[in-house]
C-alpha cells in the first residue's frame, strides 16, 4: 500500500512519531507534510486537507494519514473533496472498526490534544489495528453486506455532490495552490506528466506555473 503522511504545522513535531510507528509495516511511505512545528514553508490543516485529497484523487497514494491538534480540523478540511472517506481516530478500537465498517482511505489523528505520556505507543497500536483487517470486511459479520452497500452508496453520493477534481484545482485559492504544489516533494510525488486525466494534468501544470 502507498501511504502519504501529511502533518500540518501545529503537529509537525509528531511527524517523527508517526513515521517510527509505521516503520514495522511493509508499506511504501511518502512523508510529504510538515516535519516540525512551524517553519517556512508552513502548511495549515486547510492546506493538508487539499493535499491529501489531491494525492488520493490523482491515485498517487492509496491511503492518507493526517491530523492536527485535535484531529477535527484536518477531518473537516479533507472531507470537503470527492473520493475521500476519513475517520477521526483516537484509539486502536476506532481504527479497527473504521477500516472494517467504513472502508475508508484516510484517517485524522489528534496529535496535540490528549497526546501525552505513551502517545507514540498509542500510535503504534492504532496502526497495528488499522492494518490488521481488510477494508470494508464488515463488523459484526451479519452486518457485512449492509455496510458494503452503504459504502458504495456513500461513494456515489460523493461523486454526485462534488465538482470534478480538475474543476476544484481550477477554482482553488491561489495561496493554497502555491503552498501545496510548491511544497518540497509534492510536485515530484504527483508526477503530473503521468496523470491520465488530461484536463486535470493540464490544469495542474498551468496552476503550478502561476
Amino acid at each position: 500500500m502507498k501511504i502519504a503522511v501529511i502533518n500540518e504545522t501545529s503537529a509537525g513535531d509528531k511527524n517523527k512519531d508517526i513515521i517510527a510507528a509505521l516503520d514495522v509495516f511493509d508499506h511504501k511511505i511518502f512523508n510529504v507534510g510538515m516535519k516540525k512545528t512551524g517553519g517556512d514553508p508552513e502548511l495549515t490543516y486547510i492546506d493538508t486537507g487539499f493535499l491529501g485529497a489531491l494525492l488520493l484523487n490523482t491515485k498517487r497514494v492509496d491511503f492518507v494519514i493526517g491530523g492536527c491538534g485535535t484531529g477535527q480540523g484536518f477531518l473537516n478540511s479533507v472531507m470537503q473533496y470527492p473520493g475521500v472517506f476519513c475517520g477521526h481516530i483516537l484509539s486502536p478500537v476506532d481504527a479497527w472498526l473504521f477500516i472494517q465498517i467504513n472502508g475508508g482511505n484516510c484517517i485524522s489523528l489528534a496529535l496535540n490534544q490528549g497526546y501525552g505520556w505513551a502517545g507514540d505507543v498509542n500510535l503504534k497500536f492504532i496502526f497495528e489495528k488499522l492494518f490488521s483487517v481488510d477494508p470494508g470486511s464488515g463488523y459484526p459479520e451479519h452486518r457485512k453486506t449492509s455496510q458494503q452497500e452503504s459504502r458504495e452508496i456513500l461513494n456515489n453520493i460523493s461523486q454526485k455532490v462534488h465538482f470534478p477534481f480538475e474543476v476544484i484545482v481550477e477554482k482553488m485559492d491561489s495561496n493554497i495552490i502555491e503552498k501545496v504544489l510548491k511544497f518540497p516533494g509534492v510536485w515530484d510525488l504527483l508526477g503530473v506528466e503521468r496523470i491520465e486525466n488530461d484536463l486535470l494534468r493540464e490544469t495542474l501544470i498551468r496552476r503550478h506555473k502561476e
